[in-house]
């Protein structure tokens, strides 16, 4: 779960599901054109291999030039830092 926007494990199942369910999970959010810019926490681990710090949070595009294009971030910041690069990336192509 996040608390003031940092992650803390939240270690049981249904705590976690009723805080996933209501939570805003937004970091942001921006509209380039007809492009939808969305990043997001994840609320699970995405680390699926290797060693490193979990990834918890997805900068993802919907339409346009860069649909579906990714990035993943471990923390917040990162994620907002994240969010702003794929913002100018989406512009540049527009």
């Amino acid at each position: 779960i996040l608390i003031d926007r940092q992650p803390v494990l939240e270690p049981d199942l249904i705590t976690w599901a009723q805080w996933f369910e209501k939570a805003d999970r937004h970091v942001a959010q921006t509209m380039v054109g007809t492009a939808r810019v969305s990043t997001v926490f994840l609320g699970l681990d995405h680390r699926f291999s290797g060693d490193g710090p979990p990834i918890l949070f997805e900068t993802m595009v919907f339409g346009a030039a860069l649909d579906d294009e990714q990035e993943r971030y471990s923390t917040w910041e990162d994620a907002e830092s994240g969010h702003a690069a794929m913002v100018a990336r989406v512009r540049r192509m527009t």
